[in-house]
């Protein structure tokens, strides 16, 4: 008879027995449909027959349950072995990239060569050009993007109030927490990720949330781990992506119990099923080889694919199949090609049933296709000739510091397999003759001048397209205009820009697929300590009110730009202050720099607030600023001004005149506003109101501004009333001096003096306008000259080569004939 290992779920067995004098209807029980049918057989067996949906979906308790785990033996074996056959098809299909990669990593020369061509001993050094360049952009990048404060930021999406403010910070607060003290691993792999980002072009992350951890991971994933088909061009149109994990077998089995893989029974794993070639030569390169008794991994393949599974189709409208493949994870182990889990890779709640993104690709620069290029493409060819040239001038050093030749048979030299030691003197046994006829060496050359120049050409275009603007900036002038300044900094700085904003875009990618995996997590207040204080998170913080964004700014990707800019800003607003805050180009400055306590060393303006009559003299005499404040005493503070006015050093300094009138025009202001609050009180509550229905109603709209304007006139009527008294007593108390001729003259002089500052004022301003328009011109032609310079230097450098191969051309003629 048939077994069955597993019970059918969602089916009871309950078994009645009946009685003596009850018949029982054999025929009509089979002749009963349903998800489990039963068929009788002959040689007393029986045949079951089920519905996979039924039994499929029952079982299916949570939408992300392993599948795995109640589909037969005969649904997975050939899922198992189909996605193990397309694997090796994607795998055949980047052979090429994958030896071009391997290839490249010898060009990083962390492995000294032992050369016995063209001779024992010949050089076996790595020019370090490719390593150079990798070193730099690591180091550069990961102080860039991973600060000490933690990499995320948040910005508030549309208007700001206080909530969304506070609910802000959580967000940032709780990220940084999350990355920089509980993710213990995410530094040390985004740091290695970076290395590995400029050799192989392409790198990848991949979010989700791990069980046994509790918490949210974000693993670096090497490009040789991440295997897609040859059609794809992103991770988005991927038809399928498969992860290729190297996982103990103390640690699959912690899984399988754990029942996030099914607990089946595995064969060991062979030497043979994990050994990769990228992989190898990764451990070459270390100077790690592996022993024979060391423990074989498991190579689990986990495939993000669309697939129709039966028993779980996509179901139309009129409840029949469309046909339509949904997202699942398949994870399957390599050498067996057993399934270990299946589950759905699309949210419960979407409609439309698309895939959840796991990974988010880094490229250092964009490819043709799925993979990006790193600098092995780029400069390969160049480190590649680079060392070449470089063996051959120490080859060539080698042999005309110790030369070798021919020797007349017959000569013998004492202990000649010893080299001779400096200040040594060997008996040689000499059958007659001289002793200068019986030796002939080699005519070698000394290291060629024509290759040390082609060396240092080959480098320098490396160089060129590798390095930064760093130094480019340092080397430069420093009184350099701002224009030219700017220029060298764009121009140097174009390529390495471009691969900043490229991870700045990878990391906001990350940061937003890890957001929503911790809110998904999340309880819904979750307090947690930090240094010094407690804080705590809401899962509803994240919500499409905040956006989680890197701290990293992506126009600028290193210290010396940012101090250039920064330097560049001061410069500008130096020539100009009364039209800059200065405070804050001072504060850039001090960021810049990397300086901590900002406020310690440039304390913050106090902020404005009301004061009385005779402090807001005091500021205008020292030209601080100063206004006025809803709920003050207007007239009386429009009566001490004018008191104040009145004294002979107020009427003689036209600065401090004018910056009393203008607080009293403020004062005439705030008086007829407060005035017209108070006529038009219900006017203005039916004015809020209209307010928010006048995005909807045209006719509110409309009425509303009716409204508005007989508020506004009403308030212009009150501000030429009040204006037209503060003439009349402005004129009172200015009047007494009036008729003397002495303080007539003094006022004509003022007014001369402030015309004449004006006048000046304005042809400075034409000034600065026409040295603006030179700085731009300067600038433009700063970057043709440097234009014209280096075409001139590539001539330069072609016509030297061209020369040099035609001098030794001749030579070699001259010695021929």
């Amino acid at each position: 008879m048939a077994e069955i290992d597993k019970g059918l779920p969602n089916t009871r067995t309950e078994l009645k027995v009946p009685a003596p004098e009850q018949e029982v209807d054999v025929t009509e029980q089979q002749e009963q449909k349903g998800p489990v049918e039963v068929t009788p057989d002959e040689d007393g067996g029986a045949t079951i027959d089920f519905e996979p949906s039924s039994i499929n979906q029952a079982s299916s308790q949570s939408h992300f349950d392993n599948l795995a785990d109640i589909l037969p033996e005969d649904v997975l074996d050939p899922i198992g072995s189909e996605l193990r056959s397309n694997y090796m098809d994607y795998k055949m299909s980047r052979k090429d990239w994958e030896q071009s990669y391997i290839n490249g990593l010898d060009l990083l020369g962390f492995k000294y060569e032992n050369r016995n061509e063209p001779f024992q001993g010949a050089s076996g050094a790595t020019h370090p050009v490719l390593a150079e360049a990798v070193t730099q952009f690591q180091a550069l990048a990961y102080k860039e993007l991973m600060p000490a404060d933690g990499p995320v930021r948040t910005q508030i999406i549309g208007i700001s109030n206080p909530a969304k403010e506070a609910q802000s910070q959580r967000v940032k607060d709780f990220m940084n927490f999350q990355l920089m003290d509980q993710m213990k691993e995410y530094e040390s792999e985004f740091d290695q990720m970076l290395f590995h980002l400029p050799l192989a072009g392409s790198t990848f992350k991949k979010v989700y949330y791990d069980d046994l951890l509790g918490r949210a991971v974000s693993k670096f994933i090497p490009a040789d781990d991440l295997v897609v088909p040859y059609t794809a061009t992103s991770l988005d149109d991927a038809e399928a992506v498969v992860h290729v994990i190297k996982i103990s077998e103390n640690d699959l089995r912690k899984q399988q119990i754990n029942g996030f893989y099914s607990d089946i029974e595995l064969s060991k794993p062979s030497s043979a099923s994990d050994a990769d070639k990228v992989a190898e030569k990764e451990r070459e390169l270390e100077g790690t080889t592996k022993s024979a008794r060391m423990e074989s991994m498991y190579t689990l393949l986990e495939f993000h694919v669309n697939l129709d599974l039966e028993g779980f189709e996509d179901v139309g409208q009129d409840g029949q199949p469309t046909g339509i493949k949904l997202p699942y994870v398949i994870t399957i182990e390599e050498g067996s090609q057993k399934v270990l889990s299946i589950r759905r890779n699309f949210a419960p709640n979407d409609p439309l049933k698309n895939k959840i993104q796991y990974f988010v690709h880094f490229k250092f620069l964009p490819g043709l296709g799925f993979y990006g290029f790193g600098l092995i493409h780029m400069i390969g060819g160049l480190s590649r000739t680079a060392t070449s040239a470089l063996r051959q001038l120490l080859d060539a050093g080698t042999l005309s510091n110790l030369p070798a030749g021919f020797k007349q048979r017959g000569v013998r030299v004492r202990d000649e397999a010893s080299p001779i030691q400096p200040g040594e003197f060997k008996d040689v046994d000499a059958p007659g003759g001289s002793l200068r006829d019986a030796f002939f060496p080699l005519p070698y050359k000394e290291p060629s001048q024509t290759l040390l120049n082609l060396l240092g050409i080959v480098v320098q275009a490396g160089q060129r397209f590798a390095a930064i603007a760093d130094m480019q900036v340092g080397d430069s002038n420093q009184q350099a205009a701002v224009g030219t300044t700017i220029a060298l900094l764009e121009r140097g700085s174009r390529v390495m820009s471009a691969i900043h904003k490229r991870c700045y875009a990878a990391m906001k990618n990350e940061f937003k697929i890890l957001a929503k995996v911790v809110a998904q997590y999340l309880p819904p207040e979750y307090p947690y300590d930090v240094v010094g204080g407690a804080r705590n998170i809401k899962q509803a913080d994240f919500d499409d009110r905040v956006d989680i964004i890197p701290v990293a700014d992506p126009n600028i990707f290193s210290m010396s730009q940012r101090i250039t800019l920064a330097q560049t800003q001061l410069q500008i607003a130096t020539s100009n202050p009364q039209a800059h805050n200065m405070y804050q180009v001072y504060r850039t400055m001090y960021e810049a720099i990397g300086v901590k306590n900002i406020d310690a060393v440039l304390p913050p303006p106090a902020p404005n607030a009301p004061m009385d009559p005779s402090m807001e003299h005091i500021n205008a005499m020292v030209m601080k600023p100063f206004q006025a404040f809803p709920g003050q005493d207007h007239q009386a503070h429009i009566t001490a001004h004018l008191n104040f006015m009145s004294t002979n050093m107020v009427r003689n300094n036209p600065q401090i005149m004018a910056a009393i009138q203008k607080n009293i025009l403020e004062h005439i202001s705030i008086m007829a506003q407060e005035q017209v609050q108070l006529e038009f009180r219900e006017q203005m509550q039916q004015m809020m109101m209209l307010q928010q229905q006048a995005a909807m109603n045209p006719q509110a709209q409309q009425q509303l501004q009716q409204m508005t304007q007989a508020v506004e006139a009403r308030k212009a009527v009150l501000v030429a009333e009040m204006t037209e008294d503060y003439m009349k007593e402005e004129k009172k108390i200015t009047s007494q001096f009036d008729s003397d001729p002495l303080l007539k003259l003094k006022s004509r002089e003022v007014d001369l003096r402030a015309m004449e500052n004006e006048r000046k004022k304005n042809a400075d301003e034409a000034n600065q306008d026409l040295n603006r328009a030179k700085l731009m011109q300067a600038r433009d032609l700063a970057e043709d000259k440097m234009d014209q310079n280096e075409d001139l230097a590539k001539l330069r450098a072609g016509v030297s080569l061209a020369k040099t191969g035609v001098q030794q051309a001749q030579v070699m003629i001259g010695e021929d004939e």
